[in-house]
């Protein structure tokens, strides 16, 4: 299914697609038009449904995907992500147990010991990637999320909305979750593990982050109100 927009341009969508509605003279001319960011071709965009997907024509990337969640559902989700991060980082990962001696290790435990070894390098990479971006990431949203849900523009909005474009690929909390399951899963055949509370954090934390990643932030653009926070 296509829709055109001119002699070069069409706007192409999932197979359950359904035309938009026509444009009313009210509507902002931010909130309808789009610019595809890999090829510069401009769109006019219909309301898209749940599960839709409109594509650009020309090199075919996503340009807006439609979402069943508003902005209370996404705030909810993100202070679910907050909570399942403070139980994650505050509750072991891993009990091992060896020869009646029980031991538990946290992710920061990890890091740690990963330091102290010499492996810096990584030890950085698994607290950025596994801590700072995902933490970062939550604490972001919310101060966007607040004042929006107020009809507010949030102080710093471009600058923040930036930052969470650029980080989104950086926060890989499911790629510890499948280290630590597979960790788990080896050390079984020397020693008694069990997963930890923390390890069931982390698994909901990354089912949590995304769905919120899902968002598209373009979104986002279109709720903000124009005028400045006072």
């Amino acid at each position: 299914m296509w829709f055109s927009f001119g002699r070069d341009h069409c706007l192409t969508f999932s197979r359950n697609s359904t035309f938009g509605k026509p444009l009313q003279k009210r509507e902002s001319m931010r909130s309808t038009l789009t610019a595809c960011e890999f090829c510069d071709s401009v769109y006019r965009l219909p309301t898209l449904a749940a599960k839709q997907m409109a594509h650009c024509t020309r090199c075919g990337a996503v340009l807006h995907r439609g979402t069943a969640l508003d902005l209370e559902a996404l705030l909810a989700l993100t202070l679910a992500a907050l909570a399942a991060f403070i139980v994650a980082n505050a509750y072991p990962v891993v009990i091992v147990d060896l020869n009646g001696i029980e031991n538990e290790s946290r992710l920061w435990d990890a890091i740690h010991y990963t330091w102290t070894v010499g492996i810096a390098p990584v030890a950085v990479l698994a607290a950025a990637c596994s801590l700072l971006f995902p933490l970062a990431q939550i604490l972001l949203m919310l101060w966007l999320l607040v004042p929006l849900l107020r009809g507010r523009r949030p102080r710093g909005f471009i600058g923040i909305m930036h930052v969470l474009r650029v980080m989104r690929p950086w926060s890989m909390v499911e790629v510890f979750v499948l280290g630590a399951i597979v960790s788990v899963a080896k050390l079984t055949d020397v020693m008694q593990t069990a997963p930890g509370t923390g390890l069931w954090a982390f698994a909901a934390l990354s089912v949590l982050l995304t769905v919120v990643n899902g968002y598209d932030l373009r979104r986002l653009w279109d709720l903000a109100p124009q005028e400045s926070a006072a």
